[in-house]
Formats: C-alpha cells, sequence, structure tokens
C-alpha cells in the first residue's frame, strides 16, 4: 500500500472574483498539476494498487470565505457549508480528481482537519465534501496508519489552536459556532486589510523574519501593521465570543511564538517516544519543508505547501515552489514500511523529483 501526504493548498473561492478582480485571499493555483498527480497515482500501474491519499490539513480556506459579502468570526455549520460550496465553485477540476480516485479500485481518501480549515469539523461539512467526490472521506483531528502518524501539526501553537474539549461554543441563539483561535481571527479579521498592501505578507515563512524584515526595510508599513494588530485586541477584548482565549498565559505565549517559531522536530520526537510502536511522523502547518532521521532510525517530515512561499532575500527576487508530498510505501502482507521519501511533483512528463528516501528501521 502507498500512503501520499499532502498539505497546506489553502483552496479559496478560486483565482479571480465574479467582478473579474484578482482574489488576494486565493493561494493556490496548482490545480491542473494536482489533477495530475492524483492521476498518476490511480491510473497505469497503480491502478489496483491500494493507495491512502491524505490531505493533512488547510487544504481549505474556510477561514477567509465571506459570507453573502461579510467576513465574521461567527460561524457555524450553515456559514461553513456555504464557505465550502464557495470552495467547490472556485475549484470544480480538483474535487472531479478527488472523485475520479475514489472511483478506482482500492483507492481511499482520509482528510485529517487543520486550523484554516476547523470548520470541516461539523457534521454536514462531512456530508458536503462527501458528496461532491461520490464516496466515503474518512475526517480526523490526527490518524495513525500502521506505524505512521499523520497530523497537521497546529496544535503545538498556542495562536493557532484551543483546548480539544472547546472546539465548539454556544453563539448567538444557543448555536454551536467554532472557537476560533487568536491566528484565525487574525488571518480572517487583519490579514484582508493588510494584504491589500502587501499581498505576499502572509506566504513568508516564518512570520518572524518578515516582521523584523519590514522594521528595517519597510518602517512605514510596520508601523501600520503595529496599529492595525494592536487595535484589533482591544476592540476584539470586547468581544464576548473572543474573550475566552483571551487570559495572561496564553497572551505571553502567543507573542513568544510570534518570534521565535516552535521546532516541530522535537514535537515530532516526543509523537514518536511516547508510542513505540510509531516509526514515522509527517506533519505540515508551518509551510517548510523538514526531514529527519532520528538516531534509531524513526522518521519525521513535514510536507511544506504546494503555495509559492516569497523569498525576502533581496538576492533572490524570487518565490520558492515545490510541489512536495510525503510517499510511504508499506507492505500488503506484512504491514512493514518498506521505504518513506519526500517527492517533488514535477508533471505528467517526469513525474516526481525524489528528494530525500529514508529507509525506516
Amino acid at each position: 500500500m502507498l500512503v501520499l501526504v499532502v498539505s497546506d493548498f489553502h483552496l479559496g473561492k478560486g483565482s479571480f472574483l465574479k467582478n473579474g478582480q484578482r482574489n488576494l485571499l486565493e493561494d493556490f493555483d496548482e490545480d491542473e498539476r494536482f489533477i495530475e498527480f492524483v492521476d498518476y497515482y490511480c491510473n497505469d500501474e497503480f491502478k489496483n494498487q491500494p493507495v491512502h491519499l491524505v490531505l493533512n490539513g488547510d487544504i481549505l480556506n474556510l477561514i477567509q470565505i465571506d459570507y453573502y459579502g461579510i467576513y465574521t468570526h461567527i460561524m457555524d455549520e450553515q456559514h461553513c457549508v456555504k464557505s465550502l460550496e464557495n470552495i467547490i465553485e472556485g475549484h470544480k477540476k480538483f474535487f472531479k480528481s478527488l472523485k475520479r480516485f475514489l472511483s478506482r479500485p482500492n483507492k481511499k481518501i482520509s482528510y485529517v482537519i487543520g486550523n484554516h480549515d476547523a470548520g470541516m469539523a461539523f457534521e454536514k461539512c462531512q456530508e458536503r465534501f462527501n458528496k461532491e467526490v461520490s464516496g466515503e472521506v474518512g475526517f480526523a483531528m490526527t490518524l495513525e496508519v500502521l506505524g505512521v502518524h499523520i497530523e497537521h501539526g497546529h496544535r503545538f501553537e498556542a495562536i493557532n489552536s484551543v483546548p480539544e474539549d472547546q472546539y465548539f461554543i454556544n453563539g448567538p441563539n444557543g448555536k454551536k459556532i467554532l472557537n476560533l483561535p487568536w491566528g484565525s481571527l487574525f488571518c480572517l479579521s487583519i490579514l484582508p486589510k493588510l494584504k491589500k498592501d502587501r499581498p505576499y505578507i502572509d506566504k513568508v515563512r516564518p512570520v518572524s523574519s518578515y516582521v523584523v524584515w519590514s522594521l528595517i526595510h519597510d518602517i512605514f508599513f510596520f508601523f501600520r501593521m503595529a496599529y492595525v494588530v494592536i487595535s484589533y485586541l482591544i476592540s476584539s477584548n470586547r468581544d464576548e465570543y473572543l474573550s475566552q482565549n483571551r487570559n495572561f498565559k496564553t497572551t505571553l505565549k502567543i507573542l513568544k511564538q510570534i518570534t521565535i517559531y516552535p521546532k516541530y522536530e522535537k514535537k515530532a520526537r516526543s509523537i514518536l517516544r511516547k508510542n513505540p510502536l510509531l516509526k514515522i511522523v509527517v506533519m505540515g502547518h508551518t509551510h517548510l519543508i523538514e526531514w529527519r532521521k532520528f538516531p534509531e532510525g524513526k522518521i519525521y517530515f513535514n510536507t511544506g505547501t504546494w503555495n509559492a512561499i516569497p523569498s525576502i532575500d533581496a538576492a533572490a527576487h524570487e518565490s520558492n515552489l515545490s510541489l512536495t508530498y510525503v510517499i510511504i510505501d508499506i507492505h500488503d502482507k506484512s504491514n512493514e514500511i518498506i521505504s518513506a521519501k519526500m517527492n517533488t511533483w514535477q508533471g505528467t512528463w517526469k513525474p516526481f523529483l525524489e528528494k530525500v528516501n529514508l529507509e525506516s528501521a
């Protein structure tokens, strides 16, 4: 069996709005290459082979979709279903490729929920997704497949997570709504304002690098950014649906993580140590491509993103785009891991470039 893992596509409403203007909140322009990728692994030599495709979080950018022209942090089930339908409308071919994949023998899709697509935890969102792809996609917060642990990774950041037992809260009229963390609220309420002036602001990784760079090279925008963020922090303290995520301890964690990026390699090693049956951990979220083989032969991968990442290196003058994915080959009978690789999809002319091949112990 092959396990394929991709993450962080951030599908929005499509590249262009109904009025013909470019959609600044759309991050994903690789529909055609994803279609090639999916078709490659369900045809020819893979036609009858078991292939498990894992969409590892932030595949959909549900938190940056307007609801009938309005952006709001009050996201109930109806809101999230409507947002999902807007994304489907903007990426019809993408969803058709998933439908085609599931129609082939021995093919399976799992969807691990991230922070940008938190609304996929709603039952009706899952039903709508499954209806669109004419199949049974499994939804989870974490996934374990024969010694492989897969999760998005946002739970390791205070800025992008909430306690598991507070994932939903009661909203207006007693409706169940998403309890959005501060990072999601930033993307929803602040980012659209800043992207009008700097469309690439949310794509630089880590974000702390851009903050430092702007202080030195873009000082006027730095102060505008600081003003917008501080103003929002003050005003949002009066919102009854946001205050539950505000306390001194959480604020300190947020400020620390904005400037000091968490080391996911350490988080992965901790997961492996807690469960000796695990051999591989795969995460996403950071948009940074990473791999590490630990002395005991266990492995950590971060799949990166299929979105372009702008460089703040003055000598580069370009964006980095690498369509990376993890591919793990598991023996059909013994369930032993045969190989684990990080590949870069290059298109049907030359399907992939093997970036790294780490044999599991």
